[in-house]
């Protein structure tokens, strides 16, 4: 699996200073000596040349190779005698301090950590000078999932696992659970990812999701398992995954564009039939309520009965008449959302 973004920042940032020592190393030994392939190496010094203190000229890497060799034509470009001092514009010394000072009111914080960002806030504070009064008139709030993401962090740091009280939209449910956690990542909102007790299985769960989170004395002792690769986006069915049919209408092409899917055949009225698979197909419910008249499921009928159903459901609870026939079609109310009309 390819290493992931923070990865092979950290290599490339080392593999500058290995070059440095070394004029005209050779691909293979360097390779071998960060652990990765030829071909990974070369991906990552066609990079390094636009890498520098500025794009002014000079001050870029001049790296290069002939599959062979390398060599750094200007090596003495990040030299301490030559190298220019970072400044920060005003508005990049503001930003930093606010999201210090915020990251610092974190619940569930390290308090070590949270010295160390205290006494890097007031460097920094005495560095911006008048920028950071302007600074201190700004404040950020989080909202619950910040003190999550403190507890799994810690978590994650100290080896320990976690109790949560976890929302499920797929089955509308809260369920509880002791999980082993793995790692956090961000996708549009932050997850953990964990071995779970309860299924004995990975599972990924949203932060903004955990209703209630625990700290355990019991070790974490995930099973070794490779990290998802999610280069290709979170979701990511399977062949063996349900197989669901949605039709949408115009208004609704857009399914197509957010939602992985094996094929969307064009319809006559200028929407779509969209084949997708997913591990948990209860959760296009959902999917079904928010494209309303522009959308409904079709197969499995199973799932189908279950989004009409949900349907009358949100109509009774605003008071429409809710009363269909047999066959699913509009006996009395305006379509109802995912339910055709």
């Amino acid at each position: 699996m390819a290493a992931n973004a923070i990865d092979q920042t950290r290599r490339m940032l080392s593999l500058v200073t290995y070059l440095r020592d070394r004029p005209g190393a050779r691909v293979e030994e360097v390779a071998r000596a960060f652990g990765i392939s030829d071909d990974e190496l070369i991906s990552d010094l066609n990079v390094l040349p636009m890498c520098g203190t500025s794009f002014r000229g000079g001050d870029l890497l001049e790296i290069d190779t002939d599959g062979e060799r390398i060599w750094w034509r200007n090596s003495e470009a990040l030299g301490s005698d030559t190298a220019q001092p970072l400044r920060l514009a005003a508005d990049e010394a503001t930003a930093l301090l606010v999201a210090a000072r915020a990251v610092a009111t974190l619940p569930g914080l390290r308090e070590s950590d949270r010295e160390a960002l205290q006494r890097a806030t007031a460097k920094l504070e005495t560095a911006a000078g008048e920028s950071a009064g302007a600074s201190s008139r700004l404040s950020v709030t989080f909202e619950s999932e910040g003190g999550v993401f403190a507890d799994v962090d810690r978590a994650i740091a100290e080896r320990r696992r976690l109790w949560i009280r976890y929302y499920s939209p797929a089955r509308d449910e809260l369920t509880e659970r002791e999980v082993d956690p793995i790692r956090l990542f961000a996708v549009g909102h932050t997850y953990v990812e964990a071995w779970c007790r309860l299924s004995e299985a990975r599972r990924t769960f949203r932060l903004d999701r955990v209703a209630e989170i625990k700290l355990l004395d019991e070790r974490s002792d995930p099973p070794p398992i490779e990290p998802r690769d999610l280069s290709a986006g979170l979701v990511q069915p399977a062949a063996t995954d349900p197989e669901v049919v949605v039709e949408v209408g115009p208004g609704g092409r857009w399914v197509a564009e957010y939602y992985p899917h094996d094929s969307a055949e064009e319809l006559a009225d200028g929407g779509l039939r969209i084949t997708l698979r997913t591990p948990e197909p209860a959760s296009l419910r959902r999917l079904a309520l928010r494209l309303g008249a522009d959308g409904r499921i079709t197969a499995p009928e199973e799932l189908a009965r279950s989004a009409r159903e949900a349907a009358r459901q949100a109509l009774a609870a605003y008071g429409a008449d809710g009363a269909y026939r047999a066959d699913g079609a509009e006996a009395q109310a305006a379509p109802a959302p995912g339910v055709p009309g």
